[in-house]
């Protein structure tokens, strides 16, 4: 996924897809995707994208019930005729040996989607496969929407290439299993880092590279010539490499975006309770502004270190977005949300400004949320700001007298005040 690879050139006709005879038109989901330069497009859209792959047709059954219509022969031909070397084909057989007969030792979670397991592959296993740890990602059978969301990623993620979306090395379909085969991730999901490890605390700078490293995945998906519409953006599906570089996983629930006049795609509502956009849940049109909003959610957990919906918590602090609000826009007030475990190591006003950016994503009118490009151009700018609380403890809550704590001012504790901010440019 490191690697740049050119754009579509103008002779490049677009992919235009028809259903396979093993699925009917009325059952199936059809995935177009063109991946040509909008006009007027910045580099950081313009740059990373996958050439189109010459398809003859893609096309699959949302439920698990047709796959007896449809043979694993069958979806393979396409698969093969579509991505080529791309993407490996694997034998169940050969997942079993690097994974040891998906020994429990080697399982590194289990989802919605089933379980991952760790594997190793050397450079005699497979040809075009250089050695190295790989994830598996198995189908669990009884899934809902599995097959669904296993082709989705085969689609998706053969197609896209950029160096914050996780590669996919290849694929299995043999009879009714079906997994799926990824670069191996060493530091997790930013999920485990801030929820999960109670010993650790990601540094401030730690926390910002990956929140500009998820914002930059999701700017190459919106940058498309048809955008590409995550739907699932959440802590557990932002994957951490050896660097803590940011890549999104998970494609399963990716929708194609409007096209031509339209402002919206519609869909039954499908994500995560606590990330989706507010006018997706109650309408069901999504659109790339969807992401944006998730993406607020996700820098708000950043911010505070708590998830977006904790039903342990006080009622007027279970939802994540509905509890910071009231302190997002105050310089003063931010201080009591702050993630305590930073220890009050984190830049003052890189603080302010990225919730000043948080409050614009979540916003309930989608219009007046930013696009990714100027969420990536924020964020980065965020970097170069060097001055850092030298407090550490908690603020008290700000219903409590603050002037005094356990004797001694705030200021003879050395809290430090907070600067006053530039707001945000909107798009």
């Amino acid at each position: 996924m490191t690697k740049e690879v050119k754009s579509v050139t103008k002779s490049e006709k677009p992919w235009r897809p028809i259903t396979t005879k093993c699925c009917s038109v009325e059952d199936s989901v059809i995935l177009g995707i063109n991946f040509g330069r909008k006009s007027g497009t910045s580099e950081l859209m313009s740059k990373n994208i996958a050439p189109l792959p010459s398809f003859r047709r893609l096309a699959y059954s949302g439920h698990l019930s047709n796959l007896s219509s449809c043979s694993s022969q069958r979806i393979n031909e396409d698969l093969a005729q579509s991505f080529g070397p791309d993407l490996i084909d694997f034998q169940l057989s050969e997942l079993k040996v690097i994974t040891q007969n998906f020994c429990r030792s080697y399982l590194l979670g289990a989802g919605g989607f089933g379980k991952v397991h760790k594997g190793y592959v050397d450079e005699n296993f497979k040809s075009g496969l250089k050695a190295q740890a790989v994830a598996v990602k198995h189908l669990d059978i009884e899934g809902l929407q599995g097959h669904r969301e296993w082709l989705s990623e085969v689609i998706f993620l053969g197609q896209l290439r950029h160096k914050n979306l996780v590669k996919l090395i290849g694929y299995c379909c043999e009879d009714e299993k079906r997994l799926l085969v990824y670069e191996f991730m060493p530091k997790g999901s930013l999920e485990n880092h801030l929820f999960k490890r109670l010993s650790l605390s990601m540094p401030w700078g730690t926390r910002l590279k990956i929140a500009i490293g998820a914002a930059k995945g999701l700017a190459f998906l919106h940058g498309a010539e048809t955008p590409v519409i995550y739907r699932d953006f959440k802590t557990s599906n932002i994957l951490l490499d050896s660097d803590f570089t940011a890549k999104l996983s998970d494609f399963g629930l990716a929708k194609m975006g409007p096209e031509g006049s339209d402002t919206h795609v519609t869909t039954r509502v499908m994500g995560t309770y606590g990330y989706a956009a507010p006018e997706y849940v109650s309408t069901g049109h999504l659109t790339t502004k969807s992401d944006v909003y998730s993406f607020g959610v996700v820098l708000l957990e950043l911010l505070t270190g708590r998830r977006s919906m904790e039903k342990s918590r006080p009622k007027g602090e279970q939802h994540l977005v509905d509890w910071t609000m009231p302190y997002l826009s105050s310089s003063r007030k931010l201080r009591y949300i702050i993630d305590p475990r930073l220890g009050g190591q984190y830049s003052v006003k890189g603080a302010k400004y990225m919730a000043q950016l948080a409050l614009q994503c979540v916003s309930l009118n989608p219009k007046d949320r930013p696009k990714m490009p100027m969420v990536v151009q924020t964020l980065e700018g965020l970097q170069n700001h060097k001055d850092m609380a030298i407090a550490c403890g908690l603020w008290p809550p700000p219903n409590t007298k603050t002037s005094r704590v356990n004797g001694n001012s705030a200021k003879g504790r050395g809290y430090c005040k907070p600067s006053p901010v530039a707001p945000v440019r909107k798009t």
